[in-house]
């Protein structure tokens, strides 16, 4: 049998075939976390102090950079919770899409660097995971067999939240949310990452995620907001085009009113169609 450290490599090298600019590297048990700029633990973001701080002010110069002047301090910390959650959230939802295997990481096993031209994240191998009857890996020490798909989708939601708790007492009180609102933002990213994702792996795998989401989150699965929202336009040529409704804003209408995002609460209909229309087009 391969060592419980490669129960999830495979997923990640797929993921990184996908998406190059995200890199997922699994340490070795006693190797240390990379340090260094740009490098911040999970449980340093969790702690709300300096390491916090110090992560925002990324997020406030590309603001200033970009679009040529300063956004609030709760939009800012918005940003770089969705930035950080985004990525996270595929830590576990890759490996529970592509093999059916839902790996633990509390925010002692993370770190994460995205000041380097893309995201990078490194992760102590998970010393427990979850898994159904059949898979090779379930004779592995830290397999949790588990009976079924819905069981699974169980051990999906509570590994994501399990790493998001600490993380949004973090960032919550920089953001000026609470509870439900922050819980609204992960379930957007866990939608919108894996969804992405699937799609650059080919239109079957796209839709494969949105059936599966629709799945994971159907709706009354707290701490979660709502459903994954899926739902179809239709455009000026007659085809369909999908999108979602996110659980929360991302604030970016703060910044850039005019460029709101195609998912956003604000987006009407007829917007969504004009811009989904044109990223297709392109």
């Amino acid at each position: 049998m391969p060592p419980a450290s490669s129960v999830t490599a495979a997923a990640y090298a797929v993921l990184a075939q996908a998406l190059p600019e995200l890199s997922v590297t699994e340490l070795g048990q006693s190797e240390p976390f990379p340090d260094g700029a740009g490098w911040v633990r999970a449980a340093q973001l969790a702690a709300g102090g300096p390491a916090l701080e110090t992560f925002l002010s990324w997020d406030d110069e590309q603001v200033v950079r970009d679009y040529g002047h300063r956004a609030r301090p709760d939009v800012i910390a918005s940003f770089g919770l969705r930035r950080y959650s985004w990525p996270a959230c595929l830590l576990i939802t890759v490996p529970w899409f592509l093999h059916r295997r839902v790996p633990r990481f509390p925010v002692t096993h993370v770190s994460y660097d995205r000041t380097d031209g893309g995201m990078r994240m490194a992760v102590r191998p998970p010393t427990s995971f979850a898994c159904l009857p059949g898979d090779p890996a379930a004779l592995l020490p830290g397999a949790r067999v588990v009976r079924d798909e819905e069981a699974l989708r169980t051990e999906v939601r509570a590994a994501i939240a399990e790493h998001h708790e600490p993380v949004l007492a973090g960032f919550g009180p920089r953001a000026r949310r609470r509870g439900r609102a922050l819980w609204g933002m992960v379930t957007d990213e866990i939608v919108e990452g894996l969804w992405h994702v699937a799609g650059l792996l080919g239109p079957d795998e796209h839709e494969r995620a949105r059936r599966e989401l629709e799945l994971l989150l159907p709706g009354a699965t707290r701490p979660y907001v709502g459903t994954a929202a899926f739902r179809d336009l239709i455009g000026p040529d007659g085809a369909s085009l999908p999108t979602r409704d996110r659980a929360s804003c991302c604030l970016f209408y703060t910044v850039r009113p005019e460029d709101a995002c195609a998912t956003c609460p604000r987006t009407c209909d007829a917007d969504r169609v004009t811009k989904l229309t044109a990223a297709a087009a392109g």
